[in-house]
């Protein structure tokens, strides 16, 4: 996931809706829908497992949760926190009962994985130029370019090392496997692995594009704010977390609406080119499980009466 539309996942619809998207798991894909929340995984045993549930959010019904901006910030936490729960339950559905972690440790693992995130990517570039400072000057603009031309390079690097992995290559694999499926979806093909295997796997709503844009307007955002001192600057930078993930939500959003547009394509090649490192293209039965949960998202939105 990413946001769905949100972190590592292709948001879409039929008529131009952005709403089915999802993203990659451990043998598996999530798709959340306009009612419905789904998982397919592919157990060890070689059967698909299917799973939905309702979807339980305020983006569902008028309010300030809907509002720009405001959206943005309620798509992000609600991909994070589906995303990684249905993280937690592929790896599962893949160990023996006695090796599973429980809830508990479910959540530790994901408070690990969040704080690693903020001191790898707001810490360590802050702090490395903050030392280097005297060498680049000590003017701040110049120093808070380096910090975010650092923060880029950390990004991609981090990609690029993981795509080495031979069980995050199977993970971006199934990542290709959600985008191939919902453009087959939003072209109105049937969902069959014969008709989902021409298209793509990069997609213009997917979550890599949102961090990529979320990396690049923090280089903006950051580059005129001063330095005072470690403790003040940190705090600013975690503040603005959410404000610039926000803003790159409605950019991305405004991109992929308008993604002929020669201005707005310049928003979104740059994700699709990422996509490079961050999707493979997958094998038939990977198609076969992403096919497999966009169904479920489908079957759980009509038993609700999505309109």
């Amino acid at each position: 996931m990413r946001p769905s539309g949100g972190a590592g996942s292709a948001g879409g619809g039929r008529a131009g809706e952005n709403t089915y998207g999802g993203q990659a798991v451990i043998e598996g894909v999530v798709i959340r829908g306009k009612r419905t929340l789904s998982l397919a995984c592919r157990l060890p045993n070689g059967e698909i497992y299917r799973y939905r549930e309702a979807l339980r959010s305020p983006l569902l019904r008028p309010g300030p949760a809907r509002w720009p901006l405001v959206r943005g910030i309620v798509v992000l936490w609600e991909s994070l926190s589906h995303g990684m729960r249905m993280l937690m339950k592929s790896a599962d559905l893949q160990l023996a009962e006695e090796e599973r972690l429980g809830k508990g440790g479910n959540s530790a693992v994901m408070g690990v994985a969040f704080l690693f995130a903020l001191v790898i990517f707001i810490g360590v570039p802050y702090l490395a130029t903050q030392l280097v400072r005297g060498l680049l000057g000590e003017r701040d603009l110049v120093v808070n370019l380096a910090e975010g031309a650092l923060r880029l390079v950390l990004f991609l690097g981090y990609l690029g090392a993981i795509s080495l992995l031979p069980e995050i290559r199977r993970v971006f694999a199934y990542h290709g496997a959600e985008h191939m499926t919902i453009h087959a979806f939003e072209h109105g093909d049937p969902l069959d692995p014969a008709h989902v295997r021409p298209y793509p796997t990069a997609h213009p709503r997917c979550g890599t594009a949102f961090l990529l844009l979320v990396v690049v307007i923090a280089i903006a955002s950051f580059a005129f704010i001063p330095r005072i001192n470690v403790i003040v600057d940190l705090a600013v930078r975690l503040s603005l977390v959410l404000p610039v993930a926000a803003a790159s939500y409605e950019v991305l959003k405004l991109g992929a609406r308008n993604e002929r547009n020669p201005l707005m394509r310049l928003i979104v090649v740059p994700g699709l080119f990422l996509q490079r490192i961050t999707t493979r293209r997958p094998e038939e039965p990977m198609l076969e499980v992403a096919i497999a949960s966009l169904e479920e998202a489908l079957a759980g939105d009509a038993q609700a009466g999505a309109d």
